[in-house]
């Protein structure tokens, strides 16, 4: 008897599996008559890369006949290019397959360089250069973090005390500020909302944004760089939480006795950072001391205002990851501080704010466009230490006695 049922019951096993595998096979040709057949592999538009994309329209005729073009479409010389180029070549470039050809590392890098340049979209870039812009996504972040790495000899922290003593000779000579080894600044670089991200890089001015906190040095160039705060931190709280401010307070950078930074109200007053007088009720003296602060300090607006406008990707938001802007950016200013410490024509005349025969400031056209770059806020530091405020006081007494520059008292009004 139990031999019979356990025939039968096999017997209705197999029915039952032969029935499931019948219904199976009609769904899976269903699925396979629902889905839109393709019509290519690569479009057609897009094989004809090689011949005319527009690497090649870049390579074969800008760099031949109009290299001043060249240089405008990629913000490099072809120079320069080439230096870069084979700096990145071996990390970037793939290997070819049997279903398809790698994107060669020249291209790679001159859709990668455009886009810092313009800020285009990648469907732009794509029609362009005839690459899909999915590629681009991929592969955008990778060169940019590629280009930081190759230049990062280019943006690092004066190591020796020879390096930190030349900037503060250049301060004290081209903007008469004693013991001044760097000016700080912060701004807000707009990002599109990261998913899921609440108000964590909601700003004050109701934009989402991450912060680049930076040191500059009397040439504009950027000895410091922190990116990646996100924009609802608080002023001094992205200076607080910086390995620079560690370093200065355990001072631990080498750098000369009782040197200071300038900087603007986003940062705390310290024996080793000057911030202005708060601007009520301010004395002819503390006026001037303000006025001699600013000047000096302008090298940082300035210098963000070059980046700005050598790459127009931050002229608006970057509709990327967080994680990918931070990339971006530090592409950006590796290649700013390697342009500006090699090539001369890197500034133009009239970009960056200058001194007329009278010693009044005229703005530079970086002013024109900074939308895109919004100050921190000023913080209300009211427990500075003793010893901070001093320091202070003892520069505005400089300035206003030895230390005076004879146009100071016509500039404040």
């Amino acid at each position: 008897m139990e031999s019979l049922v356990a025939e039968a019951c096999a017997v209705l096993s197999g029915v039952l599996a032969k029935q499931l595998k019948r219904r199976l096979t009609e769904i899976d040709k269903f699925k396979l008559k629902r889905r839109r057949k393709r019509r290519w592999w690569v479009r057609q538009w897009i094989q004809r890369r090689n011949n005319n994309g527009g690497s090649t329209f870049i390579s074969r005729e800008l760099r031949n006949e109009n290299p001043e073009d060249f240089k405008n479409i990629l913000r490099l010389s072809d120079t320069h290019f080439d230096f870069l180029l084979n700096k990145i070549q071996f990390n970037i470039q793939k290997l070819n397959t049997t279903m398809r050809e790698a994107i060669p590392a020249d291209t790679k890098l001159k859709i990668t360089l455009r886009y810092l340049a313009t800020g285009d979209s990648f469907k732009s870039l794509e029609y362009f250069f005839r690459v899909p812009k999915s590629t681009i996504s991929k592969f955008l972040p990778e060169v940019c973090t590629e280009i930081y790495a190759a230049l990062a000899e280019f943006i690092e922290v004066p190591s020796t005390r020879k390096l930190w003593d030349e900037i503060e000779q250049n301060f004290q000579n081209r903007w008469n500020f004693p013991r001044c080894i760097g000016a700080m600044d912060g701004k807000h670089i707009l990002i599109k909302a990261p998913p899921k991200s609440g108000t964590e890089y909601y700003n004050y001015k109701h934009q989402y944004s991450i912060i680049l906190l930076a040191l500059v040095d009397h040439n504009y160039c950027f000895t410091y760089i922190d990116v990646g705060a996100n924009g609802k931190a608080s002023d001094a709280g992205v200076f607080r939480e910086s390995s620079l401010f560690e370093a200065l307070e355990n001072n631990t950078l080498n750098t000369p006795e009782n040197a200071v930074i300038v900087a603007d109200d986003a940062f705390p007053l310290k024996t080793y950072l000057l911030k202005p007088y708060s601007r009520r009720n301010l004395t002819r003296e503390q006026a001037i001391f303000n006025y001699r602060l600013s000047r000096a300090r302008r090298i940082s607006e300035n210098a963000f205002g070059i980046l700005v406008s050598k790459f127009r990707i931050f002229e608006k938001q970057i509709p990327l990851i967080a994680d990918k802007v931070d990339k971006i950016v530090l592409a950006c200013c590796a290649i700013h501080n390697w342009l500006r410490k090699t090539s001369q024509a890197y500034l133009p005349p009239g970009l960056i704010d200058h001194e007329d025969y009278n010693y009044e400031i005229i703005n530079g056209t970086w002013r024109q466009n900074q939308s895109c770059l919004t100050k921190l806020v000023p913080t209300n530091n009211r427990n500075a230490c003793t010893d901070a405020k001093k320091i202070r006081d003892d520069y505005c007494a400089y300035f206003n006695g030895e230390g005076a520059v004879p146009w100071q008292w016509k500039l404040i009004k």
